[in-house]
């Protein structure tokens, strides 16, 4: 790990000022992802700027009838909330199903909307990587990519986004308030948070420089019954092969958002209109014009079949 230098901020203004005028400069949370790339030097920090004392840390009623979760509000918390474990079932059910209980006990809510790609190349500093050095290659593409994304990718990056809770937040047509260096604030809806890779693959959200996440507003609830089903290469601790969140109403319509394909959490809102004929006529809207690589082209039959599963048990329940 290289050395670097350490404050913690008092004012969300003030960290978004300080981050935005120091060149290398990052913010700091939980750290159950930014740390682990920092020992690895994949992440790099000169700076670091503890964001952990902005009170950011409450989930509050909204006057439209949804909820505003605190930036800092943990992973464990953000799942255990009564009022998301009532209205929001699929938001509960996807956090649950990601990382170990130690880490949801200290990952933010907004760190995980930014953690990094789990691209074993871009884990690997010795391995030709787009994201992690812009124009150095993509040692994926060519290369062993069962895990990796199936659309949205481009000739420069396939990698995936690791995020279960930002698939359920995406099916919740969430959006992540902001604050910048100069005070103004603003409101993102999730579908544009994150970026597909394009030519610019280390550029992955809208954020600019300096911009600091203080909240998700979730709308009110829209009701029907939630599910998330998570596919992965073992039981407990393991990113998304596919997972597919959903709600769907009694008369069999509903929303869906798939995770594990693509780069950002992956919904056609178009795709949505054939929920009731079925998760085949979905995912050919869903998944089309999807570039699998032959290691991964299992996941457009997968998430087919996942999406058949949880069909299956809204009609069932």
């Amino acid at each position: 790990m290289r050395a670097f230098t350490y404050e913690r901020a008092s004012d969300p203004v003030q960290a978004a000022r300080i981050v935005a005028e120091r060149p290398g400069a990052k913010f700091l949370a939980g750290g159950t992802n930014l740390l682990d790339l920092m020992k690895l030097e994949i992440e790099t920090p000169t700076h670091l700027v503890d964001v952990q004392d902005l009170r950011l840390d409450r989930i509050e009623e909204t006057r439209e009838g949804g909820l505003r979760i605190g930036a800092l509000v943990t992973n464990t918390d953000l799942a255990a909330d009564r009022r998301v474990r009532s209205d929001y079932q699929v938001l509960t059910k996807a956090i649950v199903a990601g990382a170990s209980g130690q880490l949801r006990n200290k990952a933010t809510t907004a760190g995980n909307l930014m953690q990094r790609t789990r691209c074993p190349y871009f884990y690997d500093p010795n391995m030709p990587c787009n994201k992690r050095r812009p124009g150095s290659g993509c040692a994926a593409i060519g290369g062993y990519s069962r895990q990796l994304a199936v659309i949205g990718s481009s000739d420069q990056c396939i990698a995936t986004h690791p995020s279960d809770m930002a698939v359920a937040m995406r099916v919740l047509d969430a959006a992540v308030e902001t604050v910048r260096s100069d005070g103004a604030a603003r409101s993102i809806p999730i579908a544009e948070f994150h970026r597909l890779p394009g030519e610019t693959p280390q550029v992955e959200t809208v954020l600019q420089p300096g911009e600091l996440i203080t909240a998700v507003t979730l709308p009110k609830p829209i009701g029907g019954r939630h599910f998330y089903e998570k596919v992965r290469d073992r039981a407990s601790y393991a990113f998304a092969v596919v997972s597919v969140a959903a709600v769907i109403g009694r008369d069999g319509r509903g929303r869906v958002a798939l995770g594990g394909v693509a780069h950002k959490p992956w919904r056609v809102e178009a795709a949505e209109a054939a929920l009731p004929q079925g998760a085949k006529a979905v995912t050919a809207s869903l998944l089309a014009g999807a570039r699998p690589t032959t290691h991964n082209a299992f996941k457009l039959p997968l998430a087919e079949r996942t999406l058949a599963a949880v069909i299956s048990q809204a009609r069932h329940s």
